[in-house]
């Protein structure tokens, strides 16, 4: 009887198709689950990409590396003996079960982001288009796709006649139509935000929509701590506004900034008890009573030159950040060679104990710098003063990201200036 069932049982599973498994890769900010598949009875190499179980493109690896020759092209060194990485070519292609549909804006995106999560080592990714085998036409919209890569900066083409193609076993793949994406480009936000009718970008909110248009213009501050003409700064977020987020997969979460809140009981009682921490007091020396921390709050919040935000993982609040306009911060003074107009600093305490060091303090510290670097793309430098003999602070900066570029000495402490440059933080390998 148990034989004669597992029999049925084989004969239901061959009638029954077989949906293939997804996995998850990725959360975009706006919660949709990223995820791939692997096609039953299609071609191995094929991996398609789901948004929140709909399926939207198939990608796969082409016989075929390109290189995106820049300095090279029209010398000697062209087509050999130049150092430049060697890519697989990867084919995107519509849906061959699923008719010739065209690929939305949002979407055509989330699907870089896919690229750029499995394929973060690369400096490039190139693609083409191509033809389905069972439809008479590429990609329903491959020709909008390519102008939005191009215009948006996410993608570019080749220089000049560089023929950087090795190994064309696929006489069909034209190589005038390689696309080279870019992950530094990606990772400043190149094709996200209003102007793109794309709303799945890292910086959230209304402040996104407008802080990184916001004009050159003359302003002037006076304290007791500095006297200094900087450019007009964009008003804060509005309290308990999101400004910032983004899937870590390292640690599977997602991390979040918050303006502080005054009016959030969260907010004030995590940043109450953190700075009540013999740890966290160590570093900061705020340790006191509600009061106290209330009038530190309220002090901060009405200082134009600092955004003081809450930081999360998936919710649960781990830490606080001060973020600072360098020009009009004590801090200017100290700068070798002087401050540049849109330079930003960070002072940073995790809370919660369990977000310290590793991959998660890796993770929170680079959103930082990246959150940083996306809000203003004049923003060439971030600058920290770490406490110098604080091996744990230096070694997570390093980690971060950062490089010690001086030491120097306040009234107070001796401070180690750490920096992370623009150009390196999105040439390098920062955010995974």
């Amino acid at each position: 009887m148990d034989s004669a069932k597992r029999r049925l049982q084989l004969i239901q599973s061959s009638l029954t198709p077989h949906v293939p498994q997804t996995h998850r890769v990725l959360v975009l900010p706006d919660d949709s689950q990223v995820s791939i598949s692997h096609p039953v009875g299609e071609n191995t190499t094929v991996t398609r990409i789901h948004i929140d179980d709909q399926p939207i493109l198939d990608f796969r690896p082409l016989p075929i590396s390109a290189a995106l020759v820049l300095s090279a092209v029209g010398t000697p060194n062209e087509l050999d003996g130049n150092p430049t990485p060697k890519y697989s070519l990867l084919e995107l292609s519509a849906l061959d079960d699923h008719g010739h549909q065209a690929v939305t804006i949002p979407d055509f995106w989330a699907c870089v982001y896919l690229l750029w999560t499995l394929l973060h080592a690369q400096e490039h990714i190139p693609i083409v288009f191509s033809l389905p085998p069972t439809v008479t036409t590429s990609t329903a919209n491959s020709t909008e796709l390519i102008d939005y890569l191009l215009y948006s900066g996410l993608g570019r083409k080749r220089l000049g006649n560089s023929q950087r193609v090795h190994d064309t076993a696929e006489a069909n793949c034209d190589d005038q139509e390689i696309i080279f994406l870019s992950r530094g480009a990606f990772w400043q936000g190149a094709g996200s935000g209003v102007q793109w009718g794309n709303a799945r970008g890292w910086l959230r909110g209304s402040y996104a929509s407008h802080t990184s248009t916001f004009p050159l213009t003359n302003s002037f501050t006076r304290s007791p701590l500095v006297i200094a003409a900087h450019p007009l700064r964009p008003p804060n977020p509005r309290p308990g506004d999101c400004i910032y987020k983004r899937f870590c997969a390292p640690v599977g979460q997602s991390i979040a900034f918050h303006a502080l809140d005054l009016k959030d009981e969260g907010h004030v009682s995590a940043f109450h008890r953190w700075h009540n921490d013999e740890r966290v007091n160590k570093g900061w020396g705020e340790r006191g009573t509600m009061e106290k921390h209330i009038a530190y709050m309220r002090k901060v919040l009405d200082d134009p030159h600092i955004l003081p935000i809450m930081m999360s993982w998936d919710g649960e609040l781990m830490g606080y950040a001060e973020l600072t306009w360098i020009k009009e911060d004590h801090l200017v003074a100290y700068v070798p060679e002087g401050a540049k107009d849109y330079d930003r600093g960070l002072h940073l305490l995790v809370g919660e104990d369990k977000y310290r060091g590793g991959e998660y303090a890796q993770a929170w510290f680079r959103s930082v710098t990246h959150y940083l670097f996306l809000a203003d793309p004049r923003t060439q430098r971030i600058i920290g003063e770490p406490k110098h003999g604080n091996a744990a602070i230096m070694k997570m900066s390093i980690d971060g990201g950062m490089h010690v570029q001086t030491v120097f000495d306040f009234p107070h402490k001796r401070s180690a200036m750490t920096m992370n440059l623009r150009e390196r933080y999105f040439k390098e390998d920062m955010l995974t």
